[in-house]
């Protein structure tokens, strides 16, 4: 950019002051601007102007969408509205488990069954109903009838257990819970740590003996309930559509609050920016109460009318089978899904379907060229972003390894940045003005974007709870008093502008497709085990995603009982949180404020050569733990030995 100034300003000089000839001032900047350096800039802006220009596009026209839903006030039911207008007998959405088809219009008649039925119960504009349920059609129904009459759903992770879902449900003030049958025996757990005036209502096949007392049967009320369309409540695009649950450093799950013009914004980018059409269907094997599977997924059939088909659990041996039997033109997934398929058996049905894109994120760059040759998948739609973030990220143009990019040619269009950290501390570096430093290509750095909250594209709406909120806010990143969303992530520019993801900050750490909270498995493990210090932290292991949980445990009279241990474990956290790795020392390093000092044990990790304390793996088979030797690591290590 200084050296743009310096030729425009030797054109004004040589020009319009020395009176020179054009057929001599232009090779004479010319001359300057690429004896300064100036040929690299050359060289990225033909490599990426038009990358950038679709981008541009794509953000302006998602702006002036986005402009139009506000002046007209908008909701995502609204919009949903004029997707049964255009679509109404065209199916919307179809379960795999049950085979069974919505069109748009018996999906905007279920929904208005749900929220006729709220209705008459009393709920009102701005009650919390928590809805606890794997995924099916009804699931979408439920929270888009809430929605119609003002209700948030709370969206809450079906593998909760115990404190946390108990948590979850509170924090939310829920007024209701609409459960899945199939969670009944983790409802029952927690029933009576909830307060009494929340109300139960139970989907699916029920037995009336094994659920909580007052539990109500919801098939029936809602075949009995009017079809007709409720009044609207008086909302707009940026009120408050639902809460979805995001693990952090804080301890337990965090409500992130997603309003109308969040949830649009996150689809539409996905839509345009991978040049989406409603004649897709998409194959959604991801949790509905994740962004990934309820807003860039599902999001597709409700804003932009395409069919989504809806899976109840993500399974590896019959992904390409469902593709070819429902004609998906789009799949989604999570890295791990892509390294699950990969470890699949060879068969011919995996490249005899019609998918054209895969979208998602968390692909490592190792297997990228892999499993689009052996699937035949032109196209890898990898895109980063958080449910509450405001620095989203999209790889329009199919860059092998990238997340996402940002312009080099004008990097300021978009106001996202990589700025300097301590690596140790992962604290924001700034320099003598006081400002964060922004990172040069080529060095890592977090992630951040810059807050306006008068913008629907660039707010920060945060968590339920305030304190939580604060912490992901960081002022005079951008300049001086300004403010910005930390995403927590570190990543990686190239030269080109296209960013790759490098690690994640904090307390969190990403394992079988979960965001895991340390904080809060180091006080559910410290409880089990009659309040020892327990330190869980993320360690890599070669050849997976994410990284595996690890449980340094102070025990220096060596009196823990694994088998125990591991029973009282498996109730009271969800698979993937469970460490993978023990290690048994006689006490843990603290600092002045008593806070656990992982840096070292996480460098260690759990190579029975750098440690001397004992050590222990999850063996999976076995149902339980299994020390560590030589020779099982190297088996880890080199991936004979499956986690």
């Amino acid at each position: 950019m200084i050296r743009l100034a310096c030729c425009t300003a030797l054109l004004f000089l040589f020009r319009l002051i020395l009176g020179l000839p054009w057929y001599q001032v232009l090779p004479a900047v010319i001359i300057f601007y690429l004896g300064s350096g100036g040929y690299k800039f050359l060289h990225v802006f033909m490599k990426t102007i038009g990358r950038d220009l679709h981008a541009a596009g794509v953000l302006l026209r998602v702006k002036l969408n986005v402009r139009r839903h506000l002046r007209q006030r908008n909701t995502i039911p609204k919009i949903f509205a004029e997707m049964v207008q255009r679509h109404g007998d065209k199916t919307a959405l179809i379960f795999e488990g049950t085979g069974e088809a919505w069109s748009f219009r018996q999906l905007d008649a279920y929904s208005n069954r749900v929220a006729n039925l709220l209705l008459l119960r009393g709920y009102k504009e701005g009650d919390v109903v928590a809805l606890f349920m794997e995924n099916r059609s009804q699931y979408v129904g439920l929270w888009l009838g809430m929605a119609k009459i003002g209700v948030e759903a709370a969206l809450i992770n079906f593998n909760l257990r115990l404190e946390a879902l108990v948590h979850c449900i509170n924090i939310s003030n829920a007024k209701a819970v609409v459960f899945g049958s199939e969670l009944t025996d983790a409802l029952c757990e927690v029933h009576s740590s909830m307060g009494k005036t929340v109300g139960l209502l139970c989907s699916g096949d029920w037995d009336p003996k094994r659920v909580p007392e007052g539990t109500e049967l919801l098939e029936p009320l809602l075949d009995a309930a009017p079809n007709h369309q409720p009044s609207p409540p008086d909302r707009g695009f940026t009120d408050r559509l639902f809460y979805i649950y995001t693990s952090g450093t804080t301890g337990l799950p965090k409500a992130a609050i997603v309003v109308h013009s969040r949830y649009y914004r996150m689809a539409a980018l996905v839509y345009y920016g991978f040049a989406m059409t409603p004649d897709d269907v998409m194959y959604d094997c991801l949790p509905l109460y994740h962004s990934a599977g309820n807003i860039v997924g599902v999001g597709q059939c409700l804003i932009h009318g395409m069919t989504v088909v809806i899976r109840r659990k993500f399974s590896a041996s019959k992904f390409w089978d469902d593709c070819i039997k429902y004609k998906c033109t789009i799949v989604q997934y999570i890295g791990e899904i892509c390294r699950y398929l990969l470890n699949q058996p060879l068969r011919e049905t995996e490249q005899q379907h019609r998918v054209r894109m895969a979208l998602g994120n968390g692909l490592r760059q190792s297997i990228w060229e892999e499993f689009t040759g052996r699937f035949n998948i032109p196209q890898i739609a990898e895109f980063y972003g958080a449910t509450e973030c405001n620095c989203s990220l999209g790889n329009f143009d199919n860059k092998i390894g990238a997340c996402g990019f940002n312009s080099r040619i004008l990097p300021y269009v978009y106001p996202i940045r990589l700025v300097k950290v301590d690596e140790e501390t992962m604290e924001l570096i700034r320099g003598p003005d006081g400002v964060c430093i922004p990172c040069q290509p080529g060095e890592p750095g977090q992630l951040v974007g810059r807050i306006i909250q008068n913008d629907p594209l660039r707010r920060f709406d945060g968590y339920v709870n305030q304190t939580a909120t604060s912490k992901k806010i960081a002022d005079s990143v951008f300049k001086k008093g300004d403010s910005a969303y930390l995403s927590g992530d570190v990543l990686i520019m190239d030269k080109y502008g296209y960013m790759y993801f490098k690690d994640r900050t904090g307390d969190t750490f990403r394992w079988k497709g979960e965001n895991v909270s340390t904080t809060e498995v180091e006080g559910t493990l410290s409880r089990l085990l009659d309040m020892k210090d327990v330190v869980v932290y993320g360690v890599e292991v070669p050849g997976l995603e994410g990284k595996a949980g690890m449980a340094a445990i102070a025990d220096p009279e060596q009196s823990t009982n694994l088998e125990k241990f591991v029973r009282d474990m498996d109730k009271a956290l969800p698979a993937y949180a469970r460490p993978v790795f023990l290690r048994f020392l006689p006490e843990v390093n603290k600092t002045g404020t008593f806070k656990f000092q992982k840096t070292d044990m996480r460098r260690e990790g759990f190579d029975p050569s750098m440690v001397s304390d004992r050590l222990y793996f999850l063996d999976s088979s076995r149902g339980g733990y299994t020390q560590l030797t030589d020779e099982l690591h190297r088996s880890i290590v080199s991936g004979k030995q499956k986690l």
